[in-house]
Order: structure tokens, then C-alpha cells, then sequence
């Protein structure tokens, strides 16, 4: 009789731990399943984030290049009030006529180039001259620097 029992006990046992055994793997499936479902959602989420930030970004450029075509549009007027009102003759009318030329010239280039092509044009300014470009930044560093500590 002893002899049995202890046999029942090892195939109880035995049933046991495949029946923990399968339980560990049911659970280790269901945690995969949810870690791979959070990380679907959450690529969406970062997806769909990214889509609207891309959007706005979109939309501060639009407005921007429309506020720079404005701006250079304002300046071309001014340019043009400057040399109506102001003397024809005269020192003081070769002053307003180049101040004038100047302001519309100006208004042109800023109307015709946006704030992307005068980025263009800083870009190669500053590949065709880097010395002067690192000196000017140095210098507007140093002052920069100065305006904040006071």
C-alpha cells in the first residue's frame, strides 16, 4: 500500500507542474500580446504626433513666408513715399532718392526670396567668407552676453 501511494504522488506531482508549466507559458503569451498591443498604440500615438507637428510647422512656415512678403511689400511702399515726399534736388534729394532706391530694392528682394532664399543667401555668405562669419558671431556673442549679465 505504501508503495501506492507514493507512486500516485509522483504523477500527481507530475501533473502539477505541467499544469504550472502551461500556465506560465498561457500568461507569457498574453504579456507578449499586450506589450506588442501598448507598442502598436503607441507608435500610433508618436505617429500621429509627429503628423501634427509636422503639420504646424508646416502652417508657421506658410505664415511666415506670407509675413516676409508682406513686410517686403510695406517696405517697397515706403520706399516709394519716401521719394515722393521728400526733396528731387538738391543734396538732400540724392539722399532720398538712394535711400528710396534702397528701400525698394529691398522690398523686392524680400517679396521675390522669402525667408528661404535669404536663408540661401546667408548660407553661401558664409561659405564664401567664414573667417569674417565666425568673428561677427564671436562679436554678437560677446555683446549678447553683455546686455545679460546687466
Amino acid at each position: 500500500m505504501a508503495n501506492t501511494t507514493h507512486t500516485t504522488n509522483k504523477a500527481g506531482q507530475g501533473q502539477g507542474m505541467q499544469y504550472m508549466q502551461d500556465a506560465g507559458k498561457g500568461m507569457m503569451d498574453k504579456a507578449r500580446d499586450m506589450a506588442s498591443d501598448v507598442a502598436d498604440k503607441a507608435k500610433g500615438i508618436a505617429g500621429n504626433i509627429g503628423d501634427k507637428a509636422r503639420d504646424f510647422a508646416d502652417k508657421a512656415g506658410d505664415g511666415a513666408e506670407n509675413l516676409t512678403h508682406r513686410a517686403g511689400s510695406g517696405i517697397e511702399s515706403l520706399g516709394q513715399a519716401v521719394r515722393d515726399h521728400l526733396p528731387h534736388g538738391g543734396t538732400m534729394g540724392a539722399v532720398a532718392d538712394r535711400t528710396a532706391s534702397g528701400l525698394e530694392s529691398a522690398g523686392k528682394y524680400l517679396q521675390e526670396e522669402g525667408l528661404s532664399g535669404m536663408a540661401d543667401d546667408v548660407t553661401d555668405m558664409i561659405r564664401r567668407n567664414p573667417i569674417p562669419a565666425v568673428l561677427i558671431g564671436i562679436g554678437l556673442g560677446y555683446m549678447l552676453a553683455r546686455a545679460c549679465r546687466s
